[in-house]
């Protein structure tokens, strides 16, 4: 007896993967609906990369109105108004969350609003709804996660601190990951006085450590109070802010971030009436096909506990849209992938750390080159910039390349194509620079650390 099905596709979550596997799955000629109980877009629309880039943006002009002192420009009376920044920025997601909604309406995307659960292994339930599908795709990314210690609950998240009443003009930002260490420069850069705690030696787990080390020192300079080693053991409200109890003594702020880590969003979900599994770490169990246990239902993006980037549960979800509905089977290529912190200055990186790199096995030449940017000798600046090959000794091939410095995300994604394709130390020689860039630096370092 043939089953009867709402849609060919059913998926939980309007973020970044879920619409673009809701969209393309549409396009190759499936019946498709997409459940989002708030803002089209999720997380890196609404409270993550884009109103966060927004905001680097404007944090950078501080130092902009200073440093343009050196080039002949005066600039009385320089304020900032943290509303406008605020409302701007909203008014812009908004305008995203419609284009979101048009590009998943334009192939016939169903939008049903609510909060979807798994209600079997082909069922979902949004509030008095019931809904079949042949497939089932979870996509309903991570959220943060916070620490049980006393006083929590005054403490914000990413979700919250875009949209404050009252720009904190004393910040605590707990946390050793890319979302604090970004905040911290925003906020510094905006004006505030920012301590960054950290329970570690070294912030940024995971980067290459010389990098680490640099931008350590880098956002000392700019003014943020890099605190490591260090821990908050609790939380108390008081008037105009709350006291935080840290381990070298009592001070006051205005605001509390706590960015400490993410979990897999997976609340409510229903994973129960399924046979759906997790790893160790939490995270929902796939193949390289996105296929959970249960053979129905699949997921992508950072639910699934790999690289937790928009551009990588995009890439997820074309290849799931194309082995599914397209005709053609496709897995994700996760080698040499760039990414970015936007710190400032930022880091670019993209593949092996000198670490990562030594742990596989390989005999690696390190080309290091730190100095002071052009624009810098006349600024009054003391900022510098750090440029890192790790090339394999054996085959000449270039294996990672970081960056700490103006531009480094948008030099790095240029050489993200290189790594994919395999260059070697000797092709980044043979390549004219672009002069005067700091960028060129990647193409006439000749000289390996010792």
């Amino acid at each position: 007896m043939t089953q009867h099905f709402d849609y060919d596709l059913l998926v939980i979550g309007a973020g970044s993967g879920g619409v673009r596997a809701a969209r393309k799955s549409a396009e190759f000629g499936a019946k498709v609906a997409v459940v989002e109980k708030a803002a089209l877009g999720g997380t890196c629309v609404n409270v993550g990369c884009i109103p966060k880039k927004l905001y680097v943006y404007a944090s950078e002009y501080a130092a902009a109105w200073r440093e343009s002192a050196g080039f002949g420009w005066r600039a009385e009376d320089v304020s900032f108004d943290w509303n406008t920044l605020r409302d701007n920025k909203t008014n812009e997601i908004a305008r995203l969350n419609a284009i979101y909604a048009r590009l998943l309406e334009a192939p016939g995307v169903d939008i049903i609003e609510g909060h979807g659960a798994l209600a079997g292994p082909q069922e979902v339930v949004v509030g008095e709804s019931r809904y079949r599908a042949e497939k089932i795709l979870l996509a309903t990314g991570t959220w943060p996660a916070m620490p049980d210690i006393p006083g929590i609950e005054l403490a914000l998240t990413s979700n919250e601190i875009f949209d404050l009443e009252r720009f904190p003009e004393r910040l605590l930002i707990v946390g050793g990951g890319y979302i604090a260490t970004e905040f911290a420069s925003i906020f510094s850069g905006l004006g505030a006085n920012v301590v960054q705690s950290y329970r570690g030696e070294l912030f940024l787990r995971g980067f290459d450590h010389d990098i680490r080390q640099f931008l350590a020192e880098e956002m000392r300079k700019a003014g943020v109070d890099l605190r490591f080693n260090h821990h908050v053991t609790a939380l108390e409200s008081q008037s105009g802010g709350v006291l935080a109890h840290l381990s070298d003594g009592n001070e006051p702020f205005d605001a509390v971030l706590y960015a400490t880590g993410r979990r897999p969003n997976i609340a409510q979900l229903g994973l129960e009436h399924a046979a759906v599994t997790l790893t160790e770490a939490g995270y929902i169990e796939v193949d390289d096909a996105f296929q959970t246990a249960e053979p129905s239902i699949y997921a992508l993006g950072d639910m699934t506990g790999g690289w937790e980037l928009t551009p990588v549960a995009i890439g997820e979800a074309m290849a799931f849209a194309q082995t599914q509905f397209g005709g053609q089977a496709l897995t994700m290529d996760y080698h040499a992938i760039p990414t970015a912190v936007f710190s400032q200055p930022p880091i670019g990186t993209v593949g092996l750390t000198e670490e990562e790199a030594i742990a596989a096995g390989h005999e690696v030449t390190i080309f290091e080159s730190t100095f002071r940017p052009l624009k810098h000798t006349v600024s009054g600046s003391e900022e510098r910039t750090m440029m890192k090959l790790v090339v394999d000794a054996e085959s000449d091939r270039v294996l990672g390349a970081h960056m700490v410095g103006a531009d480094a995300g948008e030099i790095c994604q240029g050489l993200g194509i290189a790594l994919k394709m395999g260059a070697t130390k000797a092709d980044f020689d043979r390549t004219v620079g672009i002069h005067p860039t700091a960028a060129e630096e990647f193409v006439t370092m000749r000289t390996p650390r010792d």
